[in-house]
């Protein structure tokens, strides 16, 4: 049915979502990402449990049949304590209507099982247009304890075994897909801090060179992208150890340079300390950019911090084949 290939895909691509974020959240380092993995399929239970609600409610509406049922076999699972389930094959016969086989799983106590032989009769019940999720009446009115107690019934031919409707190849078919599509959805969106080259050395991967001009500015050129966690403030750490950081005018974060402009000799502008930038919300803010930022596929960013006042005034802007776009974070 419709609504069934519609849950197969959203199921699928649930599924792969959900195990692509758990593994791409470890790989880079990216706690909301794995959160996200983990809490997926929570949700989902959810929304499916309530928009099965009417339905259930619908199914509870349905006057049950009653019939009795000879055991044709039974077979017992599980533990060996307690109550065990044991599967029965009946040959039921409702009133009126052709006999037919069923199999039921009924949970039982050890020290009843011997209560159960093959050729005894039982009576169970079961929705109409659901035979398959019949269940034993353990404590049947008396008049139907009679029944049981004086019924005999032929056995129905193996063949007429109802059993419940396969979901069928569309269900599956959509199953994967959605699985495909949810999974690569992730890579997608992660691809360049996933797929991002690795430096082959620790101390190649936190810079490559600190560069101080006499015009009163400094670069740190590194080799993995400045939005990775902590290495905005590795790249300030070791300019801070190659010069004074204390007195800076202007910063420039792109994906793998830092720049830094510190205030001239004398001159009385606002300035701040580099060692007090507030890093971890670079990167969350070259996320919103761009999310937000409508200039195609964005291609570069640059986030550049001023102070202003007693503050500090961050904007990045975000260039893509459609042009360029600034958003501000007053800091």
């Amino acid at each position: 049915m419709p609504l069934t290939l519609v849950r197969g895909f959203l199921t699928g691509i649930i599924s792969g979502t959900t195990l692509c974020a758990f593994v791409v959240g470890i790989v880079i380092e990216y706690v909301p990402l794995t959160i996200t993995g983990v809490g997926l399929p929570i949700v989902y239970g959810i929304l499916l449990h309530l928009a099965g609600a009417p339905r259930r409610a619908r199914e509870a509406k349905i006057v049950p049949v009653v019939a009795l049922a000879k055991i044709e076999s039974l077979r017992a699972g599980g533990t060996e304590t307690g109550d065990i389930p044991v599967d029965f094959v009946f040959t039921v016969a409702p009133e009126g209507m052709a006999t037919f086989r069923l199999k039921v799983a009924h949970h039982i106590n050890l020290v009843d099982i011997p209560n159960y032989r093959t050729g005894d009769v039982l009576v169970i019940r079961y929705p109409p247009d659901r035979p398959w999720k019949a269940e034993v009446v353990d404590r049947p009115p008396p008049s139907w304890e009679h029944r049981a107690a004086e019924a005999t019934i032929d056995s129905a031919p193996e063949s007429s075994l109802v059993q419940e409707p396969p979901e069928g190849c569309g269900f599956s078919a959509l199953a994967v897909l959605g699985f495909l599509l949810g999974a690569g959805l992730v890579l997608f969106l992660f691809r360049a801090e996933l797929f991002a080259p690795e430096a082959p050395a620790r101390a190649e991967e936190t810079q490559s060179g600190v560069t101080t001009s006499t015009s009163g500015s400094a670069t740190v050129d590194v080799d993995r992208s400045l939005l990775g966690e902590g290495e905005l403030r590795r790249a300030i750490d070791s300019l801070a150890q190659a010069t004074d950081v204390s007195q800076v005018i202007t910063v420039v974060v792109e994906d793998r340079r830092l720049t830094v402009v510190f205030a001239p000799s004398g001159a009385q502008v606002p300035r701040f300390d580099l060692r007090a930038l507030e890093v971890d919300r670079v990167p969350a803010l070259v996320r919103r950019a761009k999310a937000t930022i409508e200039v195609g596929e964005p291609q570069t960013w640059q986030v550049t911090t001023v102070p202003f006042g007693t503050a500090v005034s961050t904007r990045v802007i975000v260039t893509g084949p459609d042009g360029s776009g600034s958003l501000a974070d007053g800091g």
